[in-house]
């Protein structure tokens, strides 16, 4: 079997899962995504599956893939970049791995809003050139913090969010009524109602038509002026453009996020240059045991597809609308 491996996090961090996957004896062809849709269409053809990232599997890789394409195990659990749709109608299953990087993303989304709210960044630069100036920033307790999907990763930044004193609130189409009770969080009808009312807006839905461009320039004018906005799911969720004519104006105070709508970005990406934000190159669920967990369950999907039988997660046979 033949085996194309694209998953850069797979492939530099050691663990049991490169292990796993070398004693089943698989013939690998390597290759470090996100692969666009022209590099993944020279490397298929001859391959029996894809263990793969963030690349772009499109209906035309998918077809010069087939016959032979017999299973795509996707490591993470954002599907946006696959066909879903055409990966279904071939009959080939498509694995991910759910569960696996909540705690790890959560953790990330506090860390860039606390580098946010304390200037840590300015202020660490500031030493590392010798110079003691000494700024003041922000506390977060008492803040009010709009969770945009409360999925896995949501619900555990609500968690950290009552920890550190905040007034959590969320938007989410299934929404978990008993989490919310027990964990005082306010549900909102909408996206406007809970975006209004926020100081830390935090984003964790995934990247579909209803959600590209979630915040746009009307949906920021509407907010509290200086909000801070994080994001650790998808760059297209938030309009580029306007997210940096609102950070220009002073209407969005902070944006930190972790993903932008272009992986890699260009040297003249214009997020790259604006003010107050904090951008880390989609690392949110790069932790060498986050690593290991999603390896090692990609893996095992890739085997047991493979051999016929039942994965541990196969994402064409859910809802692809649920909040994974």
């Amino acid at each position: 079997m033949k085996v194309l491996l694209t998953t850069t996090s797979f492939q530099d961090t050691p663990g049991p899962h490169h292990e796993l996957l070398r004693n089943e004896g698989f013939d690998l062809l390597c290759a470090k995504g996100p692969l666009t849709e022209s590099r993944m269409l020279e490397l298929v053809g001859d391959v029996d599956a894809f263990l793969c990232g963030d690349d772009e599997v499109t209906a035309t890789v998918v077809e010069k893939a087939l016959p032979r394409l017999k299973v795509i195990s996707k490591y993470g659990i954002g599907l946006d970049k696959i066909d879903t749709e055409f990966v279904t109608e071939k009959k080939i299953p498509l694995t991910f791995c759910p569960g696996v990087n909540h705690t790890t993303v959560a953790e990330h989304t506090f860390a860039l809003m606390l580098a946010l709210f304390r200037k840590l960044v300015e202020e660490a630069n500031h030493v590392s050139r010798g110079e003691w100036i000494r700024v003041t920033g922000n506390e977060i307790m008492g803040k009010t913090i709009a969770i945009i999907g409360l999925g896995r990763i949501g619900k555990e930044v609500a968690l950290r969010a009552n920890a550190f004193g905040m007034k959590v609130v969320g938007f989410d189409l299934h929404w978990d009524s008993e989490f919310a009770e027990k964990y005082g969080v306010q549900r909102c009808e909408s996206a406007e109602q809970a975006l209004i009312q926020a100081d830390v807006v935090s984003l964790h839905v995934n990247l579909s038509g209803e959600t590209r461009d979630l915040i746009n320039r009307e949906r920021i004018s509407r907010m509290k002026k200086g909000v801070v906005i994080l994001n650790c799911a998808r760059g297209e969720i938030v309009n580029t453009s306007d997210m940096i004519e609102g950070l220009e104006s002073g209407q969005v105070g902070g944006y930190g996020t972790d993903v932008l709508d272009i992986e890699p970005p260009p040297a003249d990406h214009p997020m790259l240059g604006a003010p107050n934000t904090i951008i880390t190159p989609h690392i949110g669920s790069r932790t060498y045991e986050s690593v290991e967990r999603q390896a090692t369950m990609a893996v095992q999907n890739l085997i047991l597809a493979l051999r016929g039988e039942k994965p541990l997660a196969q994402a064409n046979e859910v809802p692809l609308t649920a909040h994974i």
